[in-house]
């Protein structure tokens, strides 16, 4: 009898960790701390061990790292990074057994590659999961799949008929599984406490080195101010010394973002290489983003509120919202996700990139006429200078938007609220 929880909503990853149980002997579930990874785990799993709430269990773990292993299969070994000694034991009891779906490892931080360095190779499949999409918490009404566009299907949605404030309250709420039914403002209060949580303790834990925590929170409102940018380190470091803690070395903030990284906090979106028609330059730092985007109002001690009194930040935010959902979706399509910027400024928000060769270019606006235009030129610009002879045409040129209904010029290019979007 597999574990379970009653109020279980599906997920997109799901499909993908019932493929990795039936072709891998251990299934790896990675992702922020509070995304839902314990929850899916346990829906697949028949027995468990939760390594984050004993400490004597932890440390009889260390001394006996076989003894956790042994119970119905698939066995749920959640928080597994909390006792580095499981992973080559595990490792061995896969080669014993032989087989596949024998562990589901969960973790909200990534370890040093120390850790994991006799590599799981042909061993455990890696499965990344993120904060919900506004189609599994139910906030889209998913007329619009990504994979049909892709396909060449048509796009037609009526309008959601959402508000500003509507949308405002989504990126303030965020995708947690347990904060779905919450207010914006709820979720808010018990964000800052996540950040906090991450800035005292899961920092200086995942990299073994005592950290400051303003200076943690401090980077983090930085990060928050320059969501969904290319801001380099040096913009940061201009950002911290104004905040009254000071400058730290450049080489200390690529640490604490290297570990933010490792704690899934934040995601790097790398920008996307392809064969150019025209002389022009790519960029080629990657843009950071939150896990969430109301991870970054929350940085900022913001709300609903203060995001609907600033829509340049707001429209910033639903880049981010938008980005999760992609990232989601790209990814059980078995796609990567990737953005597009020349040397002339000219630039698709997101490039999603397949494993057969296709690829659509996506701009994201909160909406307004003028900005969709817009999109749709920059779009345009994005198709002609690729060299389509060697990527071929973009199977989809995509505007996504926060308001109005989903359609389709005549050449194709569409137009779509992401609270009508799903995979």
């Amino acid at each position: 009898m597999r574990l379970g929880n009653p109020g279980y909503l599906d997920r997109v990853v799901d499909t993908e960790v019932a493929g990795a149980l039936a072709s891998s002997p251990a299934v790896l579930i990675e992702g922020p701390r509070g995304c839902g990874k314990t929850w899916t785990g346990q829906r697949f799993a028949r027995s468990e061990i939760v390594l984050d709430g004993s400490e004597a269990l932890r440390i009889a773990a260390e001394v006996d790292p076989g003894s956790i292993l042994a119970g119905e299969e698939p066995r749920l070994l959640d928080e597994w990074q909390l006792v580095r000694g499981i992973w080559n034991p595990m490792r061995h009891a896969c080669d014993r057994r032989g087989g596949f779906g024998h562990f589901l490892l969960t973790g909200s931080q990534n370890p040093p590659d120390d850790v994991t360095e006799h590599s799981g190779a042909g061993r455990v499949a890696r499965v990344r999961m993120r904060p919900m999409t506004l189609w599994e918490s139910g906030d889209s009404t998913g007329e619009v799949s990504l994979a049909s566009l892709l396909d060449g299907g048509r796009c037609r949605a009526p309008d959601t008929e959402r508000t500003i404030g509507d949308v405002a309250s989504l990126i303030c709420r965020g995708g947690w599984p347990r904060m779905v039914g919450m207010a914006a403002s709820t979720a808010q209060a018990r964000l800052r406490d996540y950040l906090s949580d991450i800035a005292r303790v899961d920092i200086s834990r995942v990299g073994g080195i005592r950290r400051n925590p303003l200076m943690v929170m401090d980077l983090l409102a930085s990060l928050a101010r320059n969501e969904s940018t290319t801001a380099s380190i040096a913009a940061l470091r201009a950002d911290l010394a104004e905040e009254g803690t000071g400058a730290p070395a450049r080489s200390t903030i690529g640490a604490y973002l290297d570990e933010l990284a490792r704690l899934f906090v934040i995601e790097p979106l790398p920008a996307w290489f392809a064969h150019l028609r025209s002389a022009s330059r790519l960029r080629k730092s990657p843009k950071r983003y939150f896990a969430d985007p109301a991870l970054a109002v929350a940085a900022l001690r913001g709300s609903a509120a203060f995001l609907e009194r600033d829509l340049e930040m707001m429209g910033l935010l639903f880049e981010s919202m938008a980005m999760r959902d992609l990232r989601v979706y790209a990814q059980a399509m078995g796609a990567h996700l990737y953005y597009y910027r020349d040397q002339s400024n000219l630039e698709a928000d997101a490039i999603i990139d397949s494993l057969d060769g296709r690829w659509a270019a996506v701009e994201i606006k909160l909406g307004g006429g003028s900005a969709i235009k817009r999109a749709m030129g920059s779009l345009r610009a994005v198709r002609s200078r690729v060299d389509t002879s060697r990527r071929g045409d973009p199977a989809r040129l995509i505007v996504l938007t926060a308001f109005g209904p989903g359609y389709q010029t005549d050449d194709g290019v569409a137009v779509v609220p992401l609270t009508a979007l799903r995979p």
